[in-house]
């Protein structure tokens, strides 16, 4: 086989584990596809390099997801980057990496540097503009030097990361891995330049505002949520405790009858959201709080799930019935219904909040 024809099937390989999620890193990405393909010891010059790689990814992401999909995609990222930034405009903010080269692939994140001599500044920031986040502290080990990044991990419509550097290294070099050569970094300034040399005619003001006033559904599920762990239910239908805990037993459930079906979970996890906000007319309430944030099955299964207990107790007009058989959605109504009365148990172990929501949030970006 020649050289540059098991490069080019290593270089794909490695851009498959890559763009499956099942690699990160593109040594290891490469090294499983060397030994996938030649079955045995690939001398270092028949690997290919990174940046072969990338545009592999590149393609993949093209290919699968549709080009007016992807294009799209990475312009709404561009745009959410952006929109980050002006928020931490106070801590010098750069964007770097696929997001800024348009080589992004399935599950790609936006990738920020800030400068700050306190992480506490930052992360206050986004605590006030109501962003989740988790912090990370890593340590990495470089020719003898053990050095700490500082990583903010922020739940929004696509994931972003935050590396939070000490205000010193504002103006030094950075180093890109696929290189070598001194990473492609972009101001506030100089995306808004790069954009509209990108997208001719873009109305960069029109387009910001638009991101301010852009919510994440997740973020408003959560804080939907939370409160239902202070509404308590009568004990004689809810032996379990609260709503919240209720809710989370159902989805549980939800996900082991159709674990991909995001529309479905969707329903399961919010389907007592209203009970929080009316009680005596939660579903009618929930709705409402949710209108614009959900898809129209998910809300048509939120709205007719008292019934589907009245279908198992044989309660039901036969009218209504025959009316709920006839939705594409019926047997899912039966089985959020099975999952509902199931969700009862006391001390059961269930997902946390947290965790049901970044599983939905998972599902939407592999749907997207």
């Amino acid at each position: 086989m020649k050289r540059s024809k098991i490069r080019r099937q290593i270089a794909w390989e490695a851009a498959r584990l890559m763009f499956d999620r099942r690699e990160s890193e593109y040594y290891q990405a490469k090294m499983k596809a060397a030994r996938y393909v030649y079955k045995g010891w690939v001398k270092p010059a028949d690997l290919p390099s990174n940046a072969e790689i990338r545009d592999e990814i590149q393609n993949m992401s093209r290919m699968f997801d549709g080009q007016v999909e992807f294009d799209t995609k990475l312009r709404e990222m561009r745009m959410r980057g952006l929109h980050l930034m002006t928020l931490l405009a106070d801590y010098r903010p750069r964007l770097i990496g696929s997001v800024l080269t348009g080589h992004i692939r399935r599950g790609s994140d936006i990738d920020l540097h800030v400068f700050a001599d306190n992480l506490e500044a930052v992360s206050g920031t986004l605590d006030y503009h109501g962003f989740r986040y988790e912090v990370e502290r890593k340590e990495v080990h470089k020719q003898g030097e053990l050095k700490v990044y500082r990583h903010l991990h922020i739940q929004d419509r696509y994931p972003i990361e935050v590396t939070v550097y000490p205000t010193a290294q504002a103006h030094l070099v950075f180093k890109s891995s696929i290189t070598g050569k001194a990473i492609e970094r972009a101001s506030i300034n100089e995306l808004k330049k790069f954009l509209c040399d990108e997208y001719p005619g873009i109305q960069l003001a029109e387009e910001i505002s638009m991101q301010e006033d852009q919510v994440d559904p997740f973020q408003v599920f959560y804080h939907l949520l939370l409160p239902l762990e202070n509404v308590m239910q009568n004990p004689q239908y809810h032996p379990e405790g609260d709503a919240l805990y209720h809710s989370l037993q159902v989805f549980d459930l939800a996900c082991d009858e159709l674990p991909y079906d995001e529309e479905f979970l969707t329903a399961a996890l919010l389907h007592d959201v209203g009970k929080g906000l009316a009680p005596h007319d939660h579903v009618a309430a929930g709705l409402e709080a949710l209108q614009g944030l959900i898809s129209d099955r998910t809300a048509w299964l939120i709205e007719h799930h008292m019934e589907a207990h009245k279908l198992n107790d044989h309660t039901i007009g036969a009218r209504a019935r025959k009316r709920l058989q006839l939705n594409e959605n019926y047997a899912e109504l039966v089985v959020l219904g099975e999952c509902d009365r199931a969700g009862r148990i006391r001390g059961v172990a269930t997902r946390s909040l947290e965790e049901a929501i970044d599983y939905l949030r998972e599902l939407d970006a592999q749907n997207f």
